[in-house]
């Protein structure tokens, strides 16, 4: 029965990946490091060559549960250091399905202010699907999906955003794809938990990504730093999501805080900076929905890696 009851839960997940994408876009619990993935204005802001690495396990023990992989890179290019080039790779498996994308990030900035620059990105790629419905544990295999796999589908991705900062502040909105693309038709499952029925058609289409992030960086003495930051991610048909978190830096070297999700997970990060140039974060997230029940919370580990080409960026170093 309680194998059931994670069958059950993980194909309304997958149903509700399906019909609005709302888990289609991986969250992330480091996301003031994660920038780049979601607005390519990102690129080049941090005025190094920057790479950036994240894994992230989500519902750790539950079956067939979402796993996240990120690369990034990014620099300043242009005679004035006023464009950014990057490269965004996210691997990402949830259940049966299990998604790529790479994409190329082309930041222009604009100073606005002696320290404030305003960025415009393009973010162009490919996305890369596939799903094997066989994986799933149904009463009945022949129900899923009647079989029909998805192997290999292959579509464009174009997104753009803009992103402000300061030395102390940062505001970003981006749309990561404009384009809206289905998947399959007419799918059903039947036969769910000796429940025929309960479940109808469904369609698969991806649908437009909304995120606003900013934070802020606050000198509460010579040696702590107070960073409060937040993330809104709005999907048509699916509730928002919010996350707000808190962190303190500490002697600039040691970093610890705590986020919240709404409706969904508290969190808590740390982080040490272990050179100038090497950067590594924690986090741990404790669902406060009913998928807790059925698993140990999510981790995930995020490695940043700076190279330097000015000594001032040493002196006076970048928060986010």
């Amino acid at each position: 029965m309680m194998r059931n009851s994670y069958i059950a839960i993980l194909v309304l997940l997958l149903l509700g990946t399906f019909s609005s994408k709302a888990q289609q876009d991986p969250q992330y619990t480091q996301y003031m490091y994660n920038t780049e993935v979601v607005n390519p204005a990102y690129a080049g802001s941090r005025d190094v060559l920057s790479f950036g690495l994240l894994g992230r396990t989500q519902w750790v023990n539950f079956e067939g549960a979402p796993k996240t992989g990120t690369f990034t890179v990014n620099s300043p290019i242009g005679a004035l250091d006023n464009m950014g080039l990057g490269l965004s790779i996210v691997h990402d498996e949830i259940g049966p399905s299990v998604e790529s994308n790479i994409t190329i990030d082309y930041a222009y900035r604009i100073n606005v202010s002696e320290s404030g620059k305003v960025s415009f990105g393009l973010k162009a790629g490919l996305d890369l699907l596939d799903v094997d419905f066989s994986k799933l544990n149904i009463a009945d295999p022949g129900d899923v999906f009647d079989n029909n796999n998805i192997d290999n589908k292959l579509q464009p991705q174009i997104g753009a955003g803009v992103y402000y900062n300061t030395e102390k502040f940062y505001v970003g909105l981006s749309v990561p794809n404009f384009l809206t693309t289905k998947h399959f038709d007419q799918s059903k499952i039947t036969d769910i938990i000796n429940n025929p029925g309960a479940i109808g058609e469904t369609t698969a289409a991806e649908r437009l990504h909304y995120f606003l992030i900013a934070g802020y960086v606050f000198d509460l003495s010579e040696n702590l730093k107070f960073k409060p930051a937040t993330l809104i991610k709005a999907v048509n048909g699916s509730p928002l999501q919010w996350d707000a978190s808190a962190n303190f830096l500490i002697n600039e070297k040691f970093t610890l805080g705590a986020s919240y999700r709404w409706s969904a997970a508290l969190s808590a990060m740390a982080g040490f900076q272990i050179t100038d140039g090497l950067f590594l974060g924690v986090g741990y997230d404790f669902q406060t929905t009913d998928i807790e029940t059925y698993s140990d919370g999510s981790y995930e580990v995020f490695l940043r890696f700076d190279l330097f080409n000015k000594p001032e960026r040493v002196l006076t170093p970048r928060f986010f």
